[in-house]
C-alpha cells in the first residue's frame, strides 16, 4: 500500500536533499572544483586580444573593457552601427509608475504558496500534455509503474523532463514538434522497493533508457487551448543513454576522446543529465549535458596524476557512483575507462525534422557543466551561441561561429546549418565592476552610483585548431574548457545557469542561482557582479554587447534582479518600488515572451514556497515588475518554459522529491491523484477565454 509522507525536511539552500542526491551528486556538500587564483590575468588577455583578428575591433574594445573603461550598447539591433560607444549609465531605470501591468504581464499573480498542485491565475486552465511513462514510439506499451522495463521505457516519454521547445510542423495544421530533454532519475521514487546499494540490471537499463531526449509531436484543440502528445507519429523519438551520438568539430577524434569502444574518438553511447538548451534559428534543438559527472566512478583510482586533477576540475573524485552504473557497464568506472567522462558535458543538437538523423555533439562549444545554449545571429548571418556552466564559482561563455546561416529549406541549406556549430571562436567573459572596492562588503547593500555594474570582457580561448590559452592545445582547451578559463583569469560567478539573449533588444540575461559558499571559509568574497556573500537567493545579470554586436569583444553589465525577499534591503527589483513585486528566489531557466518581457523559473525557492513561473518587464515604466504566473507541486521544480502568444509550457521537474519519500511512500499525488505514481510531466496554461496571454 502507498501511503503519502508529510512534507519533511530541506536541505540548505532550498532544495530537498534527495534532489541534490540524485540530480548533481550532492555537489553542494563537494569540494568546490574551481581553486583556481585566477585573478585578473591581464597580460595573457591582451596577448590573446592581439592575436585574434577574427571579429572587427577587438583589441580596442578589449582594452578599454579590460581597463574598466564604462563599455555601454549602441542602437536597438538592425539600425546604424553607433559612432561611439554609449556608456553604461544611459540605461533606463524602474520609473516606479503604477498605471497597470506591462502587456503580456496582465493577469492576477499567484500567491506564494505550498499546494500540491500547479497552481495558475484566475481565469487560466491548464492540462498535463505528457506523462513520463507515456507512449510516443511505435509498439510502446502503456506505463505500468509495476511492469516497467527497459525496452517499454525506451519508447516511452523520459523521466525528469527540463528544456521544452516547440517547432513549427508544416502541412499538419494545429500540430507542433515538442522537443524535451530528461535530466537525471530518481529510482528511489520510480521503482517499487528500490535498494541503492543492490540496483538490479533491469533497473539500471530503465534508468538509462529514462535519461536522455524525447521528439514528440502535439496538437492543440483550438476549442479550448489543450495541447496533447500525438503517440507514434512518424517524427517522433527516444534518444536514451545508450543511442549512438556524434562527436564533431575540432575536438572530435582527439586522443583524449578515445576509448577502448571507440578508438575513433567520434562516436559517443548516449547523453546525460540534460538541462536547459535552445532553439536554433535553422530549426534545430540544443541541449546541455550538466552535472555528467556524478555517473563516473573510481576517479580517485586514476593511476595518472594530471589525469586525477583534470577529472577533479569537473567535480570527480570518489569512488562508487550513487547508482552504481559502474557494476554494470566498464565505461562508467574512470579506472578502466579514463577518458569516457571526456565525451560528456557538451552540447548535443538535434534535428526533429529528420527521423533518421544522428544527434551530434558540439566541442567547439567547449566541455563544462553546460545548462544552456541559446543562439543569435549576428547582422551577416553568423550564429552566436551564450551558455553559462552551473557550477559554484565557474564562468559563463559564448561562442561566435565563423560561418553564415543559409536561408531557406533546401537540403543544401539545412547540411549547411548543420556545420555552423563546428567552426568559430570560443569565449569565456570578465566581469569588472565600476564602484570602488570598499562599496562592495558582501551585504547587497547598492553602491553610491544606484545600481551594481560594469563592463567586461570576452577573452578568447580557441578558434578552430588554434589555441589562445599559453601552455594548451586547441584539443585542451575544448575538452578541459575549465582548465582554459581558469588560466585567462574569467570571473567566478554564482551558478550561471540559462543565458539567453531577447529576441526584441539583444540584450543578454543570465541567470545566477544561488552561491551559498560566496564569502564563507577560503572562497572568494563577493565582488560587484555577485555582490553578497551566503547568497541564497541568486540574481539575474543583463548583458549589452558593445555596438549592439553579438560578435563584439567587449561589453557592459549590470544586475537587474538581485533576487530575494522584497523586505531584505539587500534585494534589489531593477528599480522598481520592491513593495508591488512577487517575491522570486533561485532563478534558474529563462524565456522572453512576445512582448519583450523576461520570464524565469525558479529551482529551489529559499523564502519557504513552491517553486513557481515569473514574468517581469525589462523595459518602461515597469521595468523590474515582477509578477507570479504559477507554482508547482511539492518538491518540484519549474522548468523549460515557453511562452506563447496563447499558451504558456512548463517542465514539473521531480514532483514529489522531498526527503523521505519512496514510491511507497510518496510525497506529492500529482499529476494523477492518490494511489497513482508521481510523475513529472509537461503542463499546458492558456487563458480560459481564448485570449492572449496576459493582455
Amino acid at each position: 500500500m502507498r501511503k503519502l509522507l508529510p512534507l519533511i525536511g530541506s536541505h540548505p539552500g532550498g532544495r530537498a536533499a534527495l534532489t541534490c542526491r540524485y540530480r548533481c551528486g550532492d555537489a553542494c556538500f563537494h569540494e568546490v572544483p574551481n581553486t583556481s587564483g585566477n585573478e585578473y590575468a591581464g597580460d595573457v588577455i591582451a596577448a590573446a586580444l592581439s592575436r585574434r583578428s577574427v571579429l572587427r575591433a577587438g583589441a580596442v574594445v578589449g582594452a578599454a573593457a579590460a581597463a574598466g573603461t564604462a563599455v555601454g550598447f549602441g542602437q536597438a539591433p538592425g539600425a546604424a552601427a553607433a559612432p561611439a560607444a554609449v556608456p553604461a549609465k544611459g540605461w533606463e531605470k524602474g520609473s516606479g509608475k503604477v498605471r497597470g501591468a506591462a502587456r503580456g504581464l496582465r493577469f492576477a499573480p499567484v500567491a506564494p504558496n505550498t499546494a500540491d498542485a500547479v497552481t495558475v491565475p484566475e481565469g487560466y486552465a491548464q492540462n498535463v500534455v505528457i506523462r513520463w511513462g507515456d507512449p510516443i514510439l511505435r509498439g510502446a506499451p502503456a506505463f505500468d509503474p509495476e511492469k516497467q522495463s527497459a525496452k517499454a521505457q525506451a519508447g516511452q516519454f523520459g523521466y525528469n523532463n527540463d528544456f521544452l521547445t516547440l517547432l513549427p510542423l508544416k502541412g499538419e495544421r494545429g500540430r507542433q514538434v515538442l522537443f524535451a530533454n530528461h535530466e537525471y532519475t530518481d529510482e528511489q521514487l520510480m521503482f517499487p522497493g528500490y535498494d541503492a546499494e543492490n540496483p538490479t540490471r533491469e533497473q539500471v537499463e530503465i534508468a538509462w533508457a529514462a535519461h536522455g531526449l524525447s521528439v514528440v509531436v502535439v496538437e492543440e484543440d483550438r476549442r479550448t487551448g489543450r495541447l496533447t502528445a500525438v503517440p507514434r507519429h512518424h517524427l517522433n523519438r527516444r534518444f536514451t543513454a545508450t543511442s549512438e551520438f556524434r562527436l564533431t568539430g575540432p575536438a572530435a577524434g582527439s586522443d583524449l576522446l578515445k576509448t577502448s569502444a571507440d578508438p575513433t574518438g567520434t562516436k559517443v553511447l548516449g547523453t546525460l543529465n540534460n538541462c536547459a538548451g535552445g532553439t536554433t534559428p535553422w530549426g534545430t534543438a540544443l541541449s546541455g549535458e550538466e552535472n555528467f559527472n556524478q555517473y563516473f566512478a573510481n576517479a580517485a583510482s586514476v593511476a595518472d596524476p594530471e589525469v586525477k586533477a583534470r577529472l577533479k576540475r569537473y567535480g570527480m573524485s570518489g569512488g562508487a557512483t550513487e547508482r552504481k552504473w559502474e557494476r554494470f557497464d566498464d565505461r562508467f568506472d574512470l579506472a578502466k575507462e579514463p577518458n569516457e567522462s571526456n565525451r560528456f558535458g557538451w552540447v548535443v543538437e538535434v534535428d526533429p525534422y529528420d527521423p533518421d538523423s544522428v544527434p551530434r555533439k558540439r566541442t567547439a562549444l567547449g566541455r563544462f557543466k553546460h545548462e544552456a545554449a541559446q543562439p543569435r545571429l549576428t547582422a551577416d548571418g553568423r550564429p552566436v551561441v551564450y551558455m553559462g556552466d552551473d557550477e559554484r564559482f565557474d564562468y559563463f561563455y559564448k561562442f561566435v561561429s565563423s560561418k553564415r546561416m543559409m536561408k531557406g529549406d533546401s537540403r543544401a541549406a539545412r547540411e549547411h546549418n548543420l556545420t555552423l556549430l563546428d567552426e568559430g571562436t570560443l569565449y569565456v567573459a570578465k566581469l569588472t565592476g565600476d564602484s570602488p572596492a570598499a562599496e562592495i562588503d558582501g551585504s547587497g547593500k547598492l553602491p553610491s552610483d544606484g545600481e551594481f555594474d560594469g563592463s567586461g570582457v570576452w577573452i578568447p580561448l580557441a578558434t578552430g585548431t588554434t589555441s589562445h590559452v599559453p601552455g594548451m592545445t586547441a584539443e585542451e582547451v575544448y575538452v578541459h574548457t575549465r582548465l582554459a578559463a581558469d588560466k585567462v583569469g574569467a570571473t567566478k560567478m554564482d551558478r550561471p545557469e540559462d543565458v539567453e539573449p531577447s529576441p526584441r533588444t539583444g540584450r543578454v540575461y543570465v541567470a545566477l542561482t544561488n552561491n551559498s559558499r560566496r564569502g564563507v571559509d577560503s572562497n572568494p568574497a563577493a565582488d560587484e557582479a555577485n555582490p553578497r556573500n551566503a547568497n541564497k537567493h541568486g540574481q539575474v545579470l543583463e548583458l549589452a554587447e558593445h555596438w549592439d554586436d553579438p560578435a563584439a569583444d567587449g561589453f557592459a553589465w549590470r544586475l537587474f534582479l538581485v533576487c530575494g525577499d522584497p523586505e531584505d534591503p539587500s534585494t534589489y527589483y531593477g528599480g522598481f518600488p520592491k513593495d508591488q513585486v512577487s517575491p522570486i528566489s533561485c532563478p534558474d531557466n529563462i524565456a522572453f515572451d512576445p512582448y519583450g518581457n523576461l520570464w524565469l523559473s525558479t529551482d529551489g525557492n529559499a523564502l519557504g514556497s513552491h517553486d513557481g513561473l515569473f514574468g517581469v518587464a525589462t523595459a518602461g515604466g515597469r521595468r523590474g515588475e515582477v509578477r507570479q504566473f504559477l507554482t508547482v507541486p511539492a518538491g518540484a521544480e519549474t522548468c523549460g518554459p515557453i511562452i506563447q502568444d496563447r499558451r504558456v509550457l512548463v517542465a514539473v521537474q521531480h514532483p514529489g522529491e522531498v526527503d523521505g519519500a519512496s514510491y511507497e511512500q510518496p510525497a506529492s499525488v500529482w499529476p494523477d491523484g492518490p494511489g497513482k505514481v508521481v510523475r513529472p510531466s509537461v503542463v499546458a496554461v492558456w487563458r480560459e477565454d481564448g485570449r492572449g496571454i496576459g493582455v
